[in-house]
This record gives C-alpha cells, structure tokens and sequence, in this order.
C-alpha cells in the first residue's frame, strides 16, 4: 500500500492511498464467501458455487463493492498510522480509481490538528484578587443562613430595603393596557431590583393601600422597546425577622450546639471556597495567558460541529420548536443572529482551548490511572444526578469513556505546567500555584474538581 500527504491548510489535509489487489486476497475471498451465502445457483449448495460461475451470473461489479467496503476502514486507519495523522470529526472519504485485478485508490480528506507552540509556562506571571476573609463576611454568610429560616410578618410601615410587598402592576402606553407587564398579587423583595427599571424606586417608602406611577422601558414582548407607564399598588407589606443568633439557633439550624461552633465551621466553609475561587482565578489566568501566547488556526468543521450540537441540544429541550425558541431569545432581550454569534464565539473558545490543553498534555505527558477515571466519572455522574453504573453504561455505549480520559489527562497536564508559573495577588503577596496546582495524586484529584465546581457556583 502506498500513501502520501496533502496539506490543504494549517487544519486540513487529503490523505491519499492507493492499494494493489495482491493485498486484497483475504477481503476477495471474503467478498465471494459472502455473496455465495446470499445467492442460489441451481446445481450448487448455497456457498459452495465457483468463482468464475458468480462472475459470470453476476459480474465483478458486487465483488468490487464488497471488497471496496470490508478494505476501506482497515486500509484507512493503516494509512493514518504510517502518517502518524490524528484526525478530528468524520473524514470526507472518495473512492477515486477502481482497476480490476490491479488496484483501488482513495482519498481522505480529514481536519487534523494545527501545529500548536506551547509557550515556557516557567515565564507565565499572572496575578489574581487577594484572598480576603473578615469578620464582615462571617457575619454576612450567618444572616444567610438566619434568612432561611426568618418569617414574613405584616407590618403597617413605610416599605425599605429587604421588605417584602404584595403588589398589582398596570402597564400603558398611551392609555392601552399592556397585559404581558400587568399582574396581580406579585411578591416583591425591596432591593432585589431584578422585574424592572424603576420599579424599586417607586415602591420604596410607600404603605399598604398607597400607589405610584413609574415610566419604564419594556424589555420583551410585542412593544419590546418601548417606554410605559406603570402604576404600582401595595397590597400588603412585609418584613422578615431573623431568629436570634444564639445556642438555640444553632442547633435548630445545624448539626452545632452552639453558635461559636457555628460561626467557626461558617468561616472554614468561606475560607474553603475563597481557596476554591483563587484557584479557579489562577487557573483562568494562566490559561488566557497561555493562549495569548499561542496563536493557531482552528479547524472549522470542528468548531461547526459544536455549534450545531449546542443548538441541536437547545432546541431538543424544546421539541425542536424554532417558533419556541425565538419566543426565549426575545424575553431574554436578545436576536436569533446575536444568539448565533455567540454560540459560534464560545464554540471557537471550546475549541481552541481543548485543542491547546491537548498540546500541553503532549508535552507533559501525564499518567492517568485507573482510579482517577473512576473517580472522574463518578463525580461526572454525580454531577448530572444520574446513577453511576447507568451513566458508565451510556458512556460505553456512546463510546465517550476516551473523552472523560481525555479530560483527566488535560487537567493533569494544566495543573502540572501552572505549578511552574509565577503568581501574585492585588496586593503584591506572592502565591505559590503547588498550594492548589502541585502533585496529584488519585485521591486528589476528585477535591480538584470539587474545587472548581465550587468556584463556578461561587462565580
């Protein structure tokens, strides 16, 4: 077999091939089993008729056809061995010559990775926010845990910060009533800011019974754009009391007898995710600088194919209803052609960020054992709430466990190459990255993902 290299462009390249029958003898042979299986000729059992008799009752072109297909696959990854070619997504495979008795040539054209500079990561220095923890915060995260557990209650009062009211909303334009921004019995938070501009302003200050009238910008919907006026009648106004902070709320609230015990495991918990959120901030970091310093080309059939699974995965979750998802796109204030754009922005950021961690992993060449996948799918399991042996067994059979394998061995590698860079907080102390960044042994490696997944949520 012969084989030779094009290179189309940084990211594609035509594989050609080109294979003498005198290699074909077993997928021949196979070919004629196969078809004297299927047919009957009168005077032969069924498998047992000649060469020449099949050739002459049905010519060479299905013996062609078969062997073409049981030779392609293996002639195909043969031929990416010898090129040392690693091929991303489905290649673009064209039979280009059939010669009986003489030879088959075909050409793969296939996107492959692009030549990617690692940069010295030794001479990477980013710096991130400071780590801060004060009693402020402490206090902050025990009125959380209070609110959870605080009651609503009337009050005859003027509303302020943090209360609660029952409200009606009218909205006109032009004396019109607009139904899609009116309610009735609408529950407020003072503060929370989040159902419309103006709105909090207006209703602050007021008591049960009394109303104001706003002007505000209507942000979906028909008269998306358009300036409103709105009329906001309290009905009913509340606010919450917090339990006492003592013994008793401790141990109403938590596995603590008392609230010292409290406030301690409640600055380890804040401490833990700070330390979580540095090292996701180190890490982002170091990553952006690391691709700033790596410029490459991106293999466009790759980066289509992730933009086609994040839309195909959307609209699934809408019975692939383009009517319905247009309906979302507007009352998140945003075009099908901006959603588009950004899909195929962090499509290309996936992309190129997979593709460089793949680089890294070459170069540091980190093992990966047995125990750190299991542990990768557990958590990843974990992580959809799914069971673990039916998450391994959809993973089996999607053929996805390389991806996860793929995955420990990127995050081993990242981790490897950060704990030689030079980091810093704001306020100028230094950062040593092996805090978070440094040997992973197995069982370390699932609290590494604990910490990352606890800095997104922070995030």
């Amino acid at each position: 077999m012969k084989t030779s290299v094009e290179k189309l462009s940084d990211t594609r390249v035509k594989l050609n091939v080109s294979v003498p029958f005198d290699e074909l003898g077993k997928e021949i042979d196979q070919a004629y089993a196969a078809i004297a299986q299927q047919v009957a000729i009168p005077g032969f059992r069924r498998g047992k008729a000649p060469r020449q008799l099949i050739d002459a009752r049905f010519g060479r072109g299905p013996i062609l056809e078969q062997v073409v297909n049981d030779m392609l696959p293996t002639r195909y990854e043969q031929a990416l061995e010898e090129n040392e070619l690693n091929p991303l997504g489905q290649p673009d495979i064209e039979i280009t010559k059939i010669e009986d008795n003489d030879v088959v040539e075909f050409t793969a054209e296939m996107d492959v990775r692009p030549e990617i500079t690692v940069p010295d990561f030794s001479k990477i220095a980013v710096t991130v926010p400071e780590l801060k923890l004060d009693d402020e915060a402490v206090d902050a995260e025990l009125d959380t845990l209070r609110e959870r557990f605080g009651e609503l209650k009337d009050t005859k009062r003027k509303l302020k910060k943090n209360d609660f009211a029952v409200i009606d909303l009218e909205a006109t334009i032009d004396g019109e009533k607009i139904d899609e921004v009116s309610a009735e019995g609408l529950t407020y938070q003072i503060g929370s800011d989040d159902l419309m501009d103006g709105l909090d302003k207006a209703v602050k200050g007021l008591k049960t019974g009394e109303d104001a009238e706003f002007t505000t910008e209507i942000a979906f919907g028909e008269h998306k754009g358009e300036e409103a006026t709105v009329k906001v009648t309290v009905q009913q106004t509340k606010e919450r009391k917090l339990p006492e902070l003592d013994d008793e709320f401790a141990q109403m609230a938590s596995e603590f007898d008392t609230v010292d015990e409290l406030r301690e495991n409640a600055k380890a918990q804040l401490e833990e995710n700070a330390k979580a959120k540095q090292a996701a901030d180190i890490r982002d970091e170091v990553l952006k600088a690391a691709l700033a310093d790596s410029e490459f080309a991106l293999p466009e059939s790759v980066v289509d194919e992730q933009v086609h699974n994040t839309l195909h995965q959307l609209l699934g979750q809408m019975a692939h209803d383009e009517n319905a998802l247009a309906q979302l796109l507007e009352a998140q204030g945003t075009t099908r052609e901006e959603f588009d754009q950004q899909n195929r922005e962090q499509a290309e950021e996936s992309v190129r960020t997979q593709l460089f961690l793949d680089a890294v992993a070459e170069q540091e060449q980190p093992e990966v054992s047995q125990q750190e996948l299991t542990d990768h799918i557990l958590f990843t399991a974990q992580s959809y709430g799914m069971d673990p042996n039916q998450f391994v067994a959809q993973l089996q059979q999607s053929g996805q466990i390389g991806n996860l394998f793929s995955d420990v061995r990127r995050g081993k590698a990242l981790a490897i190459a950060i704990s030689r860079t030079s980091v810093k907080d704001e306020a100028g102390n230094e950062i040593d990255p092996n805090e978070y960044f440094g040997e992973i042994e197995d069982e370390d490696l699932e609290d590494l993902e604990d910490l990352e997944d606890t800095a997104a949520e922070e995030n």
